[in-house]
């Protein structure tokens, strides 16, 4: 059991960033045709999803957001420590896109930065780590910013995905209060043998130079190897049996209960999974926020946003204890629970912003004054 608790440090702020290209389901039903397209939606509660500009990122929503906390916030920036960022979708091979967001947020030269490889699991995995760090730091604030760009890994007439996935990115603001009440804890779990179940398997140093050839799969769907490729059978398996098990599991080690919570934010992985999972944990709709209709599965960045899409409209002040699970790719899932105060979360912000300076296509683009 991977189990963490941190005292006196909690989520100060949130908030979350989409792009503003809005795909509507109903405007895919020439390509995938009508019935198809509304029982995906019927099944999956998806009505429409956010997609990225050629050269957007991951990176340049978490940066819009976490720059949105910061000035809201009138946060010193030499003040925050620490820098994670967690994603699949990062900007280079190499360096460290926590390092491009460093620069971008104008963050101190004595600021850990660093990124962590992992997708619907990474808020959860990201709370936990960035936390460590903090309390173990001088710092008085850490920075976690997750986000996916799933639209561009995906075949776009590839009919098991290619209606699923939209991209957000989702930071938060974690502040070392040393008030024993402020309580963070969580719990993390890995089943490695299911890393198939969601992978893009070229385009890693595995398979480098993969061909970039379309193959159609065992599914009928169209997918070149560098395409996510998804076993909807096993990851289902896996989330209506092992997520649940692991909620329970947290609850028992916390001496709580579904009660205790005033909302429960689960994975955006689709509508049937979310109501399963709702069942088994007799979660009321009151409690569980729901994102994926307007926003699609984002992935990591699925719980601040859904968290922001819910409550970055309250502008009193009142804490709400708020227990949320991650799970997917991996296989890698958890739980984690804290207290966050409604009024420093904020609303969904819309951008089609990117960091020009980044996109380098040719020497003379990298040798360019900057």
């Amino acid at each position: 059991m991977a189990f963490f608790k941190f005292e006196g440090l909690k989520i100060a702020a949130l908030s979350a960033a989409v792009p503003t290209d809005k795909i509507k389901l109903d405007d895919l039903k020439e390509k995938f045709g009508e019935e198809q397209v509304e029982k995906f939606s019927e099944k999956t509660g998806i009505t429409e999803f956010r997609k990225t500009a050629k050269y957007q990122t991951a990176s340049d929503l978490g940066y819009v957001a976490a720059n949105d906390i910061i000035e809201k916030q009138q946060l010193d920036r030499d003040a925050i420590g620490a820098l994670l960022f967690v994603a699949h979708s990062t900007d280079y091979r190499r360096p460290a896109t926590a390092c491009v967001l460093h620069k971008r947020l104008g963050l101190s030269k004595n600021c850990f930065a660093v990124d962590m490889n992992l997708g619907c699991s990474a808020f959860v995995y990201g709370v936990s780590t960035i936390c460590s760090i903090l309390q173990a730091s001088d710092a008085k604030y850490a920075m976690l910013v997750v986000g996916e760009t799933m639209t561009k890994i995906t075949n776009p007439e590839d009919r098991s995905v290619a209606m699923l996935f939209g991209d957000g990115g989702g930071p938060i603001l974690v502040e070392k209060t040393g008030c024993k009440s402020d309580v963070i804890e969580g719990l993390l779990k890995t089943d490695g043998e299911g890393y198939r179940a969601i992978i893009a398997p070229a385009g890693g140093f595995r398979n480098l130079h993969a061909t970039t050839e379309e193959f159609i799969w065992d599914d009928g769907n169209p997918r070149s190897l560098y395409n996510t490729v998804m076993n909807g059978d096993d990851v289902f398996s896996f989330t209506i049996s092992d997520v649940p098990k692991t909620i329970k599991e947290f609850l028992v080690k916390t001496e709580t209960t579904i009660d205790d919570y005033d909302s429960c934010v689960l994975h955006q992985a689709n509508g049937f999974i979310l109501k399963m999972l709702a069942k088994k944990l007799k979660i009321s709709a009151d409690k569980m926020p729901i994102s994926i209709d307007r926003y699609g599965n984002t992935s990591a960045a699925a719980i601040p946003l859904t968290i922001s899409d819910a409550y970055g409209k309250e502008e009193e002040s009142k804490t709400l204890k708020f227990l949320m699970s991650g799970f997917g790719v991996g296989l890698s899932w958890g739980v984690v629970s804290a207290s966050i105060d409604v009024q420093n979360i904020y609303p969904i912000l819309e951008t089609d912003e990117f960091f020009a300076e980044g996109v380098i296509n040719s020497p003379e683009d990298y040798y360019r004054d900057v």
